[in-house]
């Protein structure tokens, strides 16, 4: 099933058919055993055909977010190691990132409060201050608050290399600011935890030429999805919930920097594809 924030209500599709809603998103995503609750909910939901639930989509979705705080895991996968110790070997912190992948705890960070998460077909926002910029495409957990992996969503957790590269601990200036995030287009709410073959893949374009593509699966995250979420709620209470990023395995070569412009989409089996348009936040002169 699949949940859909939109700013006239909330969109449920199941297999072919779409229903509409009358729920508060932030009390709704929360329930337990949240894909039963929805089974349940379907046959007191009102029907909606393909034309109007396009309409909608078109021009009201939101990104699946409400009074969530976005987190993120890094280092996760060993092509992200390998990465930021590149970034980071002038600065002499590589070997932090080579010792966090092999390490027992793993490595989390806040990443967004909501009013910043960029939703499906918006902008986001590369730094004019950082000369190195590039997304990095995620599997995004939803997490109840009790802790438990409730849903998934595709995420963007833009970053500027440049300036983490300068120094591990400018980390919340690379990847906090205005549109440093996206999620969307919905919420995929299995029956089952997703299959360890799940693919995610990016495809970076700049004006109609394809500048970037690759592709992993699921599978090469080296940490379980429960272990991430215990981390997390070891010492955090999360009344909502909260979302979470799971790490990236795919980085573009280290010639490779976003532009004003660029087309970024990034799908997930199952749940479908998350497009945004760079720019710059053009209030901040």
């Amino acid at each position: 099933m699949k949940l859909f924030k939109t700013t006239k209500g909330i969109l449920l599709q199941d297999n072919k058919s779409i229903y509409r809603l009358n729920d508060d998103w932030d009390e709704l995503i929360n329930q337990k055993n949240l894909h039963s609750y929805l089974s349940a909910k379907l046959k007191k939901s009102e029907a909606i055909d393909d034309t109007e639930f396009d309409a909608i989509i078109n021009t009201q979705l939101q990104a699946p977010i409400g009074k969530q705080e976005l987190w993120a895991a890094g280092v996760t996968y060993l092509r992200s190691r390998d990465a930021r110790m590149e970034e980071s070997k002038s600065s002499g912190g590589a070997d932090f990132y080579d010792k966090v992948y092999a390490a027992e705890r793993p490595e989390l960070f806040f990443k967004a409060l909501p009013h910043r998460v960029a939703a499906h077909n918006t902008e986001v926002y590369i730094r004019k201050d950082s000369s190195w910029n590039v997304p990095e495409p995620e599997l995004t957990l939803f997490i109840n608050s009790s802790g438990e992996v409730q849903g998934y969503t595709i995420g963007n957790d833009m970053s500027s290399r440049s300036i983490e590269g300068e120094n591990p601990l400018y980390l919340p200036q690379a990847k906090v600011y205005e549109r440093s995030a996206a999620l969307g287009p919905c919420l995929f709410v299995p029956q089952h935890p997703l299959a360890k073959e799940t693919t995610i893949s990016i495809i970076i374009e700049r004006k109609g030429k394809k500048m970037f593509s690759d592709s992993i699966q699921i599978s090469r995250i080296k940490r379980s999805f429960p272990e991430l979420a215990e981390f997390l709620f070891r010492e955090c209470e999360f009344t909502h919930g909260c979302f979470l990023m799971t790490g990236t395995g795919m980085v573009p070569a280290n010639d490779f920097t976003l532009e004003k412009g660029d087309v970024v989409d990034i799908s997930i089996e199952g749940i479908g594809t998350l497009r945004n348009v760079v720019a710059y936040n053009e209030s901040k002169k």
